[in-house]
């Protein structure tokens, strides 16, 4: 009874909250890793994670459209989405991940419902078996599904299809199970938005003659460290952008961001986790945002000064998660260890069989050259014997 209530309230949370690992690295991880700084391990081959988020933000502020003061009122900023995280191989993991729900801020019902969808490709797990140190790529696309577009507070986007890749880079200290212990997370990314062409606003396009006349570039960034414990997560990053070709002066969220969060992450059960983190914007109070052809938020920035994230982690696969026992898990634990030693031992006697092949290719080459050696002393002496016989006639 306890299992099913437990069942029960995960599924109930996973349908109200919502998540999206965007590629921009300002939405939440799906995947292995932080709240936002993913890590180089891959899942599992065969298991699928489902995480469900959502954060929020609100302040009071006037609203001045046209240099017309509006009344004060309290502007919430609200996101929710789910992503869907499966392990192909070894080596190769797919997210699917859209947006589910996102103010927007504009006239009429001021949210969008589906707001855009994210398709992620990670190439990861890479490096010495049983090595402490492992990296990996990724690339991502963001489709264009939601009906408004370049919205306050959120990262900028302008309703076109948009692109990217990443690296990724981790270190653990137990790189057998590295997430059973303390680990150190590295991203670096690039973004384009592939947005030339487009009108931000949402005026009369004779009265807006402001384009986009270059791609909006940014570089993405973002590192961090994880410290476990049995029931407890607990994880600090940093993660920001700095844009290489900043959108037009249209755009509200033109500036680059840095980001201070802290998470704690409860692992109730094997397959069910929850998650609380905080973000705390380190970077200054800058509008680079020319308002009138958009309405303007006075006394609020266009990225959120805090922001608080919920969330929940599902292992929907392998079904055999939720029958295991603790007996079972140190047994494929168990397994999992003797095949990593299996496999370092072979890449061992490999090495050694390389550097076996390579003393006796330095042995071959020792004996060439005293070969040489002696085959030019026999010509030197066979020269010197015949300008002395010329000599003696």
């Amino acid at each position: 009874m306890k299992t099913r209530r437990t069942i029960f309230f995960g599924l109930a949370l996973a349908a109200l909250l919502g998540q999206q690992p965007d590629a921009a690295l300002a939405q939440q991880n799906g995947g292995r890793g932080l709240t936002y700084v993913r890590s180089a391990w891959n899942l599992d081959p065969g298991y699928l994670i489902f995480y469900a988020h959502t954060r929020f933000f609100g302040k009071v502020s006037n609203v001045s459209v046209n240099n017309n003061i509006a009344s004060a009122a309290t502007f919430w900023d609200i996101q929710g989405g789910a992503a869907f995280n499966y392990g192909i191989s070894r080596h190769f993991e797919l997210a699917f991940s859209p947006i589910i729900y996102q103010d927007n801020h504009k006239p009429g019902r001021g949210y969008n419902l589906i707001d855009d969808i994210f398709l992620s490709l990670k190439v990861g797990s890479l490096g010495r078996s049983g090595g402490s140190f492992k990296y990996g790529f990724d690339v991502s696309a963001r489709f264009p599904s939601a009906k408004k577009h370049n919205l306050p507070f959120e990262p900028y986007e302008a309703g076109k299809f948009s692109f990217g890749f990443g690296s990724r880079f981790s270190y653990a200290l137990d790189p057998l199970y590295p997430d059973d212990g303390t680990s150190f997370h590295l991203n670096f990314g690039y973004w384009n938005h592939n947005d030339v062409g487009e009108q931000l606003s949402e005026i009369d396009p004779l009265k807006d003659l402001i384009r986009v006349t270059s791609p909006s570039q940014e570089f993405l960034y973002g590192i961090g460290a994880v410290i476990p414990s049995d029931k407890f997560d607990f994880s600090l990053e940093l993660y920001g952008n700095a844009f290489i070709q900043r959108p037009p002066t249209t755009a509200y969220s033109r500036e680059n961001y840095t980001y201070l969060t802290p998470k704690v992450r409860y692992k109730a059960y094997r397959w069910l986790s929850l998650d609380m983190s905080f973000d705390i914007r380190v970077s200054g109070n800058i509008d680079n945002t020319v308002y009138g052809a958009v309405p303007q938020y006075t006394g609020i920035p266009n990225y959120p000064d805090w922001r608080i994230s919920l969330g929940t982690r599902w292992t929907l696969l392998p079904t055999t998660i939720y029958a295991a026992n603790e007996r079972d898990i140190l047994m494929r634990k168990a397994e999992t260890r003797r095949e990593l030693f299996e496999q370092i031992i072979k890449e061992q006697r490999e090495t050694e069989a390389a550097e076996d092949e390579l003393e006796r290719i330095k042995e071959e080459r020792r004996k060439a050259e005293r070969e040489l050696e002696r085959l030019r002393q026999i010509l030197e002496g066979e020269s010197k014997r015949k300008q002395q016989q010329k000599g003696q006639n």
